[in-house]
């Protein structure tokens, strides 16, 4: 029998009392769900140790997630936490995985990454095998494995989540092979870095491009500075200017300043005739893309 991906109990440091395990910032805890998931995070990812707290104001658990997703949308932070919270404790994946970024960004509560990471992991539980998320909350499972795999890289200070770069590959893995684009980048830098797998650059610029065909950019801009380079795949000089130029493109000013300067370094190396070719092709890109 397959354990859990997640299962915090085999996290947790042997004697430490999970009530006091903290991030940064101390969280207020207002619904008695999420007083048990504080005190006893290993606990709270059985289905069968989860009470819901009764509430007359919603008349079911899709009710109150309707009514949070409501009051999110009306700048009602508060209240979409209260429902949430009820929702989520009955195994609404989207409440989980929403309360999950609202602690994960700070979002109309303290920032808060190791209940982010609990929620999301109650997700990863519930789905815990190989088989594809059913229904419409694929996109929302996969997100939730991705932000988990990224806990795991780097793990939470002050927390019993400790960097475990294996799980991480366990993560990104799993939700890249249902699609996921920002998976499909983050597996392709652990196999182009060697980070809890063996190093294989082919194995990167493969995943690398499967993101990249969904317009993700830094994915875009490391194939093609792999395949500029010729880098673990045949050199292909004008589909990588190619890869950079559309990534250059979509880049963010600030934060995306690397994928310029990796346009730029490629570009001054590249013949007259690459970068001829390379310009074509991406006239040629948002052409198509236009018509799309």
């Amino acid at each position: 029998m397959r354990t859990s991906r997640t299962d915090l109990s085999r996290l947790r440091p042997a004697g430490a009392d999970p009530g006091r395990l903290r991030t940064k910032l101390a969280c207020a805890v207002g619904a008695a769900g999420l007083m048990l998931l504080a005190a006893n995070p290993a606990e709270s990812l059985d289905a069968t140790a989860r009470t819901p707290v009764p509430d007359k104001s919603y008349r079911s658990a899709k009710d109150a997630l309707r009514s949070g997703v409501r009051d999110y949308n009306a700048g009602d932070k508060q209240g979409a936490v209260r429902a949430l919270e009820y929702a989520a404790n009955q195994g609404q994946t989207l409440a989980l995985w929403k309360l999950g970024r609202m602690y994960a960004d700070g979002d109309g509560v303290p920032h808060d990454d190791l209940k982010a990471f609990e929620y999301f992991s109650r997700i990863a539980d519930d789905n815990d095998s190989d088989d594809r998320p059913e229904g419409g909350n694929s996109g929302v499972v996969t997100s939730a494995f991705t932000a988990l795999g990224t806990y795991f890289l780097d793990g939470i200070k002050g927390t019993y989540v400790r960097s475990n770069p294996e799980r991480a590959y366990e993560m990104f893995n799993y939700a890249a092979s249902f699609g996921d684009p920002n998976a499909q980048y983050n597996l392709a830098r652990l196999y182009l870095d060697g980070t809890g797998v063996e190093q294989d650059p082919r194995k990167a610029a493969r995943w690398f491009n499967l993101a990249a065909e969904k317009g993700h950019k830094p994915a875009q801009a490391l194939l093609g500075d792999l395949l500029f380079n010729g880098v673990g795949v045949p050199r292909q000089p004008v589909r990588g200017l190619t890869w950079l130029a559309l990534a250059r493109d979509g880049a963010h000013p600030g934060s995306d300043d690397w994928i310029v300067e990796l346009y730029d370094k490629a570009w001054s190396q590249a013949s007259e005739a690459d970068r001829a070719d390379a310009t074509s092709k991406v006239q040629s890109t948002g052409s198509t893309r236009r018509r799309r």
